[in-house]
């Protein structure tokens, strides 16, 4: 296979693959707790760490790290304690931190192409040093969202609920921030930050069309999310594409064939259940106040 020949597309495909695990992994969190739009902010936020790694001539993916993460605390405290005022001190944020991350990527020496590259995604820049960080961000978000998926899921259903059980609500709530913040610079490479909300979220709304079990609409979701991330890669080799548009419509694409598959299916679901219950309701009505026993033979 032709384009499995170039080292930059070896590791801009074991890059993909890593995404396309997190993001979804992630992101059905963030669905559940209707928080949809969080990786678009924790995005325009970690551009200030990209340009603090080309002013300081550090890894802009740490960096980014770094700064994502503490930008998703930030964020987590103003939900929390914001009231009224919060939705202006998050759009400071999001605002401040593209425009930051701008500033510094031209003060740092960066180009017009590293800052497309990072906030559209690019293959050719995808460096080994880059795959070592997002193998070893990508491995603590997996042991995060798979080994406190009982503990995440509780909270993002019903926070009051989780109190009541005892569950560390304000934690977990900031490691789900946290967790967010990570999987966004993971993303970044591939994807961009500008499209990296999209890869948490929709692959998890198209495999919601098929399931509505937690733990298959977070495996269908890891599935839909790899495999858009890696055709999108391919494609953008062959056809010199940006891959970061071209993997976040093919999962829209994935979104638009399950819905129209699902349709029919959940009609005729309702239909047996209509069927079911109405059987049922024959069953369970006593035999005294059956209509039958009031006719006269």
């Amino acid at each position: 296979m032709e384009f499995l020949e170039p080292a930059f597309m070896q590791r801009a495909l074991l890059a993909a693959v890593l995404v396309g695990i997190t993001a979804p992994a992630v992101g059905i969190y963030l669905v559940q707790r209707r928080q949809a739009l969080m990786g678009d902010g924790i995005g325009h936020v970690a551009m200030t760490g990209v340009g603090l790694g080309f002013l300081m001539s550090a890894s802009p993916v740490w960096m980014a790290t770094l700064v994502a993460v503490a930008g998703a605390v930030a964020m987590e405290l103003i939900r929390a304690y914001g009231r009224t005022r919060g939705d202006i001190a998050l759009a400071l944020l999001f605002y401040g931190g593209m425009a930051g991350g701008v500033m510094l990527i031209q003060v740092g020496g960066g180009s017009n192409a590293n800052l497309l590259s990072y906030l559209f995604g690019s293959l050719s820049t995808v460096s080994t040093e880059d795959v070592t960080s997002i193998s070893v961000l990508a491995a603590f978000v997996v042991l995060v969202t798979v080994g406190l998926r009982r503990q995440l899921f509780a909270v993002s259903q019903d926070e009051d609920f989780a109190r009541v059980t005892g569950l560390p609500v304000r934690a977990l709530n900031l490691l789900i921030a946290v967790t967010a913040a990570v999987t966004v610079t993971v993303a970044m490479r591939v994807v961009g930050l500008l499209l990296v909300s999209a890869l948490m979220v929709v692959p998890v709304a198209a495999a919601q069309q098929l399931s509505r079990s937690f733990r298959t609409t977070f495996v269908l979701a890891v599935v839909i999310g790899t495999g858009v991330t890696l055709s999108g890669t391919i494609t953008s080799y062959y056809q010199d594409v940006p891959p970061g548009a071209t993997i976040v419509l093919l999962a829209i694409g994935v979104f638009v064939a399950l819905a129209v598959l699902a349709a029919p299916l959940a009609r005729r679901r309702a239909r047996a259940a209509e069927r079911a219950a109405a059987e049922c309701d024959a069953r369970c009505v006593p035999a005294t106040r059956r209509p039958t026993d009031d006719v006269k033979v």
